[in-house]
């Protein structure tokens, strides 16, 4: 297989060409395979690409794998898809088995680091099932609106390190930890150039995306669906993350697959998310292809831990990366910092994180593709 290090790009531009030539590799197996495309509305050449091919016999299983829907998190998402069709795409059965392989679905994200698509909207919180985008949803957000974006620019590292602290703990106390944790995640469409906001209206990706998981719905007797996603969790472990949806209890993955750590997306287990991608797929799936067999799930490869310190060091990057995009810093010294903090925060440069995302990504596939009868 590829070495390590060329498995994560370093452009968007670099990521896309790789998997349009990988179009050549999916036609050697699946002769039906195409290379699709959609650009993004304005003048820059970004576009979510997928290759997708109908089963050669029959269509009774499809197996869809998709990267980059907070853009900056397509490096990792690009390697572990690249893993795959190098590694686990030769073993499924073109006869019987469709394939959906959906790169970047957040380009411009991607292309410039950042987790939201240029209008700052997280299409994490964009996926909503026949719900409209309610301005007042979760208002206690807007107890630490402007904690979490102070509207000045970033002006000295350490003294923005000493406010958040003091804030944060200010917050905590006055809130709770869980409700704190609750108000921050799970979505929010009211402030534009805050965290985790979920926007106004639909975004063209999504509405991408929803077009694709509904034809492959239609068209196939089973789905199986892989998303790839980080920054939370342990560092050297990677999380499932299922649907808060899906019925059964998370030990109950951890055996079937043989898998040593699954969670479930609520607030109990991982976070509460409003406007999930994979929760649409199980709305649409429970709500309208009842009679199909369906199972999805996000691999989460964790960055700075799951330990307090990771707690209080995720958001606290997210801040002074937001803070720096919308309303600059004092020089380019602390614009390089801010940046580079969340970089690590959803790519990071260590090898032996490589290594060990990698190991647990290829312990997954197995496990997740036997018991779902795709090997």
């Amino acid at each position: 297989m590829t070495d390590i290090q060329s498995l994560f790009p370093e452009t968007y531009e670099a990521s896309r060409e790789r998997f349009r030539k990988n179009l050549s590799v999916v036609q050697s197996r699946w002769s039906k395979a195409n290379l699709f495309q959609h650009k993004l509305s304005g003048e820059e050449d970004l576009t979510i690409d997928w290759i997708y091919s109908d089963a050669a016999e029959t269509n009774q299983k499809v197996f869809i794998l998709s990267t980059g829907e907070h853009g900056v998190e397509g490096y990792v998402g690009s390697a572990m898809m690249q893993l795959f069709i190098e590694k686990h795409l030769p073993r499924l059965d073109p006869r019987t088995t469709g394939i959906l392989l959906v790169h970047a679905i957040n380009p411009w994200g991607m292309k410039y680091h950042r987790r939201g698509n240029r209008d700052n909207v997280d299409l994490n919180r964009t996926f909503l099932y026949n719900v409209e985008h309610d301005p007042d949803f979760n208002p206690a957000y807007d107890k630490i609106a402007g904690f979490l974006d102070p509207g000045k620019p970033l002006a000295n590292l350490f003294l923005a390190n000493i406010a958040y602290l003091i804030q944060l703990f200010w917050h905590i106390a006055r809130m709770g930890m869980k409700n704190f944790r609750y108000a921050l995640l799970l979505g929010q469409y009211r402030h534009h150039q805050g965290l985790y906001y979920g926007g106004k209206e639909r975004p063209e990706e999504t509405q991408v995306l929803m077009d694709l998981y509904k034809q492959t719905m239609r068209s196939y007797d089973q789905i199986l669906h892989l998303d790839m996603h980080t920054g939370y969790g342990p560092r050297y472990q990677m999380s499932l993350v299922n649907s808060a949806l899906d019925k059964n209890p998370s030990a109950h993955y951890e055996q079937r697959f043989n898998y040593p750590l699954v969670v479930a997306a609520t607030a109990d287990e991982f976070y509460a998310i409003r406007g999930d991608m994979v929760d649409y797929e199980y709305a649409l799936w429970q709500n309208e292809f009842p009679e199909k067999r369906f199972f999805a799930t996000a691999f989460e490869f964790g960055t700075l831990g799951n330990t307090l310190y990771g707690l209080f060091h995720s958001p606290r990057v997210m801040v002074h990366e937001n803070r720096a995009y919308w309303h600059g810093a004092k020089n380019e010294k602390l614009l390089a910092q801010a940046k580079h903090g969340f970089e690590e925060l959803f790519n990071p440069e260590a090898v032996d994180w490589k290594e060990k995302a990698l190991a647990d990504a290829d312990q997954a596939f197995n496990g997740i593709l036997s018991a779902e009868g795709y090997l």
